[in-house]
């Protein structure tokens, strides 16, 4: 790994440190659980009271915990079902259960990041932050299966690239915005458009392009880090959010998946025996938020669309990067 301190958490025991990880939690649920539950009353449309959210939350840090540790999550047994049990009480749709399980995450990593040996200045932060994330994730799809939803509401991932849903990403931009504006971080937003898609689907069949996303999704999943968000946005496009200072070197890894997809994309069309060439254009907006201000993620992604079609109209297969004030 190119970083030593990620490179000396993982070489450390993994499941000593999801032990400690669990007992970190555990032991701080109570802290972690109210500071969630201070910020999800008023995240829908209908208030819901304090006490009620407190429950949840004690619920959400206790599953957090409980995944973290285990690497797996039950959809029927244990906080699983008891979230659920809880959520059905005052009918809480599942969009709304996502945000108060994300809200959770975030106020579990903001008080570890204090912990002197987990914390952000130890060595094993790294991983403990990618099973913090993990653990949500793994929370939220047991959540769902539990729910056995229908196919037309809104699920996790898209089922074609296996990347984070839209709602998944609409959700988690306006939350981090809120966040960054709160504490001052940096955020960068990546958008990656397939180039001529509706062409290649024309000519060799949307099964080829939706061969094509496939593999879009998997090089995505292995170029970025697990606890980065990827998803797919539109018919041909996939937005990244990063945090933080991966944000800061946005535009270097833009560049580089402009490039990777360029030389391992390429299919063979077996009708003529000829190569077909498969490239992306991207944009790139990064915003250095001063704590205090207001960030509204609907100009945020506005203006990376803008980036984009500047991307497209300058010939394709390139990134358009920008820095929003």
């Amino acid at each position: 790994m190119d970083n030593p301190a990620a490179a000396a958490a993982f070489a450390a025991p993994a499941e000593d440190l999801r032990e400690r990880l669990a007992s970190a939690v555990r032991g701080r649920a109570s802290a972690m659980a109210l500071d969630a539950a201070a910020l999800f009353p008023f995240s829908g449309a209908e208030p819901l009271d304090a006490g009620y959210c407190r429950r949840m939350a004690d619920c959400a840090v206790r599953l957090l915990a409980a995944a973290a540790r285990d690497g797996r999550v039950d959809p029927t047994l244990g906080f699983t079902a008891e979230l659920y049990r809880i959520a059905r009480e005052r009918s809480v749709p599942l969009e709304r259960v996502f945000v108060f399980v994300y809200l959770t995450e975030r106020s579990v990593l903001d008080d570890l990041a204090s912990d002197a040996e987990l914390g952000a200045t130890s060595e094993a932060w790294p991983l403990v932050a990618q099973l913090v994330r993990r653990g949500s994730f793994d929370a939220l799809a047991a959540y769902v299966q539990l729910a056995q939803l229908e196919p037309t509401s809104a699920v996790l991932t898209d089922s074609l690239t296996t990347l984070y849903s839209r709602p998944v990403i609409e959700t988690v931009l306006a939350k981090e915005a809120v966040r960054a504006a709160r504490l001052g971080h940096t955020l960068a937003l990546i958008l990656i458009d397939v180039d001529h898609l509706g062409a290649i689907n024309q000519e060799h069949g949307h099964g080829v392009g939706d061969r094509l996303l496939e593999r879009m999704g998997i090089l995505i999943k292995g170029f970025f880090r697990q606890h980065d968000w990827a998803g797919r946005i539109g018919d041909d496009a996939v937005a990244v959010l990063l945090l933080g200072l991966d944000a800061e070197h946005a535009s270097e890894l833009a560049e580089r998946l402009r490039s990777t997809v360029e030389e391992r994309l390429e299919f063979t069309d077996h009708r003529t025996d000829r190569p077909v060439r498969v490239t992306v254009s991207v944009a790139v907006v990064t915003v250095a938020v001063v704590a205090g201000t207001v960030l509204d993620p609907d100009r945020l992604m506005a203006e990376a669309l803008t980036g984009l079609e500047r991307a497209k109209r300058a010939g394709r297969n390139r990134v358009d990067y920008s820095r929003s004030s």
